[in-house]
Parts: structure tokens; C-alpha cells; sequence
């Protein structure tokens, strides 16, 4: 896991650093919006590290993770000096993810009157009692530079593809292809929603019957597998990493650049989804016996793949 958390650090410093010498190179509006957003992705840093430390809830990031997109791209848009239809399509694009990822995040209690508290992910929990990061300097040190700086780079990153729409030459005008990827990204977003309702709904009827305590039948084996987690065992990471490469694609149909500067946050975004579900299956098969074989059965992300861990 360390391998990993450390590999992911080192990509978020090495990937966009190549990308930015990928095709055309930002031009001065862009650089000076960057520049700019530098301080607010610096601020939601700041914020994010130094919350988590005195709350020692390390969730602080998954809070802000489906709400600062948001900001991102609005204040990317509002930004230019003229309004881009496109740049606020996307922007709008984005709400409609936000809203929805938020509402699914709020549901299962992350967010209280007390801004700092509430639901914090399990594995922040669990990766704080392995040896290593059970020492409170080390884990302040890891919360600084991955769960707080690193995720939130991140999360910038795949916001910027809308600045794409600034590049010189670039089609600012939305066209069919715009529309096709905003049909796309939409029907990602509803069956990300879908599946994201199948685990709510299990895991919501599997705690009534154990609360009252009746038999659990088909909720004994402790996770779901039917419906869209029957197809891939990652129904909604998958749809959140197609949501974000479909809207890198926004900026290859801008540029006419089927590979250009941000590309980054996309694949890094890929990159992390595949370490963070190797530590979530880890803990699952450790968990529920029956995993290993859902493993064997059903593939991860991608439907038809040859089925394996």
C-alpha cells in the first residue's frame, strides 16, 4: 500500500509535468487562470490538511470532492474574458454531477452541523492502525501530501480540460459532437446514480434486518453483487472515471488534439481509482468470505473483461 500511496504522489508531480510538453503548450490566458486558481486549489489544501489534523477525521477531501468541481470550472469560466457558451456548458455539466455525488455523499451522513464531522471512509480508519502509519507524525505528514495535496491537485486537474476552450485555434462555438459528449457524460452521471442506489438500497435493508434481528438471506454474504455490481464489481468507479475521460474529450473536440496538456487529470484520476479499489478488495475479501469467489467471477470495471483480481 505504501508502494502505491507513493507511486501516486510521485504521478501527480511527473504527469502533468509531461502532459504540459504535449501538444500545444498553454497559452498566456491560460497560464494567468492557472496561476490564479493555484490560490484556490492552495486554499481548499490548507483547509482540507488542517481541519483533518484537529478532527482527526481525514474525510475532509471526499466533503469537498464532489463540490469544488464545481467551483472550479465556474470560476474557470467566469474567468475568461468573454462568456463561452461551451465553457459554460461544461460548467453546467459538472453541476449536474456534483449535485448528484452530493446528495449520494450527504445521504449516508458525511455532512453535520459540524462541518468537520461526520461519516469519515472506512480506510482512512483501517490504513491508521497498519504499522508505519500508526505514528501521528508520519500520518500528518501522509494527510498533508496525499490525502489533502495530492487529491485535490487532482481534482483540479481533471476540471481543466475546460480551459482547453481558451487555447488559440480552438472551436469556441458548441457543436453536435459537444451535444453528443454532453449525452454521454449525462447517461455516465444516471448510471453512476444507479448504482450508487443498488449498494444504498442492500446496505440499507442488510443493517434494518440485522437491527431487528431477522434473518439475513441474501444479505449474509455482506456485500452487492446483483444488478450493476453482477456486471463489474465497481459500477459506480467505473462511471466516475468514463465521466471524466469523456470530459477530457470536450478539449480534444476544442483542440482538435486527440492528446494535449490536460489529459493529466484524467489519467491520473485512473491511476488512483485502480490503487484505491486494490485497498478496497483487500479489506472486502478479508472481510466477507465470499468475495474471493465475486472476484473470480465478475471483472472489475470493464464488462466481458477476463475476470481476475
Amino acid at each position: 500500500m505504501l508502494l502505491t500511496i507513493l507511486l501516486l504522489i510521485f504521478t501527480v508531480v511527473v504527469v502533468p509535468f509531461v502532459c504540459l510538453n504535449f501538444g500545444y503548450t498553454p497559452n498566456e490566458l491560460q497560464y494567468e487562470i492557472l496561476h490564479q486558481m493555484s490560490y484556490t486549489v492552495g486554499i481548499v489544501i490548507t483547509y482540507c490538511f488542517i481541519v483533518g489534523e484537529l478532527s482527526r477525521n481525514n474525510s475532509q477531501v471526499d466533503k469537498l470532492w464532489s463540490i469544488v468541481p464545481i467551483l472550479y470550472t465556474w470560476q474557470m469560466t467566469l474567468l475568461a474574458p468573454e462568456v463561452s457558451e461551451k465553457m459554460v456548458f461544461m460548467s453546467i455539466l459538472v453541476t449536474i454531477w456534483g449535485a448528484r455525488l452530493t446528495f449520494n455523499f450527504a445521504r449516508r451522513g458525511a455532512y453535520t452541523w459540524r462541518f468537520w464531522a461526520g461519516e469519515e471512509d472506512y480506510r482512512w480508519e483501517e490504513l491508521r492502525k497498519r504499522p508505519g502509519f500508526n505514528n501521528n507524525f508520519i500520518w500528518a505528514i501522509f494527510n498533508l501530501f496525499f490525502i489533502s495535496a495530492y487529491q485535490n491537485v487532482l481534482i483540479f486537474l481533471f476540471t481543466a480540460p475546460i480551459l482547453s476552450v481558451l487555447a488559440a485555434n480552438a472551436t469556441q462555438e458548441l457543436n453536435m459532437i459537444d451535444y453528443l459528449l454532453g449525452i454521454l457524460m449525462l447517461a455516465a452521471i444516471t448510471i453512476e446514480f444507479i448504482a450508487d442506489q443498488q449498494q444504498y438500497n442492500f446496505q440499507t435493508e442488510k443493517h434494518r434486518r440485522i437491527k431487528a434481528g431477522e434473518p439475513l438471506g441474501d444479505y449474509e454474504k455482506g456485500f452487492v453483487s446483483t444488478g450493476l455490481w453482477g456486471v463489474v464489481r465497481h459500477p459506480n468507479y467505473a462511471m466516475e472515471q468514463s465521466i471524466w475521460i469523456i470530459f477530457y474529450l470536450f478539449s480534444v473536440n476544442a483542440t482538435g488534439q486527440w492528446i494535449n496538456w490536460t489529459i493529466g487529470g484524467c489519467v491520473l484520476l485512473v491511476i488512483l481509482f485502480k490503487g484505491s479499489s486494490d485497498f478496497s478488495e483487500e479489506l472486502s475479501a478479508n472481510k466477507y468470505p465470499a468475495y474471493k469467489d465475486y472476484q473470480k467471477n465478475v471483472p472489475r470495471f470493464i464488462p466481458g473483461l477476463k475476470v481476475g483480481k
